[in-house]
């Protein structure tokens, strides 16, 4: 995904890659997600009777762990799992296939234009897959940490939220999510070509695949980058996702204004430490494993 990749991607190979990558990705790093969303529902937000407060990311995780069990930390994951192969199969195929349509004569993709494929499959996933699976995890994590938690499960609790709701109990903070999403994959997809790119010169091989430890490099570097330039849309997505968005906030703008109001402009940086954890892993596994599944199925199909 380099700019110098001249050969068009296949969109089913793009579509069934990124989906494994996906999964494989939200396994291995859900913890640090479950930190992350942990401490963005306190950003602003009120505590439920009994709820703890939490002083930063490993006093959550130890507190969890104490208070409800090592399992508590993967509370939500079956919901982020199964969203984050979908979204990674319609982010890496939409990505695909907008490139192919930026490439020039020469086959090649600039900077930009890697940016703008990134901002169209961002958008595309987070209307498709993402606002969905994100919103109900949210939902499954502010509720087991409830003192009256009404949720069994994923499914119990997706049928409560729409019965409760409607399927725009589903929809919360679609608006931040296109935002963050399409700001996420822009930043991530074009940082990931940079740093890929510039790897290959540096190797001095042309365009023979790079090693995986060159491709987890270059994806951790690229989601350092986006952790920082896109933090604030993440928060306020996480807050307008809770249980209480709907007393608390009119819109995302009002969350915004509210969340700042009440603890300061740096709260919208709120759980970056362990978001950073997760970006830096999960870039460098997602691409990895693409790239490697990619070469793979090329290989059996030719």
């Amino acid at each position: 995904m380099s700019s110098a990749d001249k050969k068009s991607k296949d969109p089913v190979l793009s579509l069934l890659s990124g989906t494994f990558a996906g999964g494989v990705e939200g396994i291995a790093t859900y913890p640090t997600e479950y930190v992350k969303t942990r401490l963005q529902l306190q950003a602003g937000g009120k505590l439920q009777a009994g709820e703890l407060r939490f002083k930063g990311p490993i006093d959550c995780l130890l507190k969890t762990v104490k208070t409800h069990g090592i399992g508590a930390i993967y509370t939500g994951v079956s919901a982020l799992a199964i969203g984050n192969a979908a979204k990674a199969g319609v982010r890496f195929l939409t990505y695909d296939q907008i490139a192919n349509a930026l490439r020039d004569e020469n086959g090649k993709l600039t900077g930009m234009r890697s940016m703008l494929a990134g901002l169209g499959a961002g958008m595309t996933e987070a209307a498709l897959v993402v606002t969905p699976s994100e919103t109900i995890k949210t939902k499954l994590i502010h509720d087991k940490n409830s003192p009256t938690p009404k949720y069994r499960g994923l499914i119990h609790g997706t049928k409560l939220i729409v019965a409760e709701e409607g399927l725009g109990g589903i929809y919360r903070g679609l608006g931040p999510v296109m935002a963050r999403q399409g700001a996420n994959s822009a930043v991530r997809f074009s940082c990931y070509s940079y740093f890929k790119e510039t790897l290959q010169k540096w190797r001095g091989k042309g365009q023979e695949p790079l090693p995986s430890t060159h491709t987890f490099v270059a994806g951790a570097l690229a989601g350092i980058v986006t952790v920082y330039t896109t933090m604030p849309l993440d928060v306020v997505k996480t807050r307008m996702q809770g249980l209480d968005a709907r007393e608390m906030y009119k819109n995302s703008l009002d969350c915004l204004i509210k969340v700042v109001k009440a603890n300061g402009i740096f709260s919208l940086w709120k759980g970056t430490t362990p978001r950073l954890t997760r970006l830096i892993f999960s870039g460098g596994i997602v691409f990895t494993v693409y790239e490697k599944v990619y070469n793979a199925l090329e290989l059996v199909k030719n």
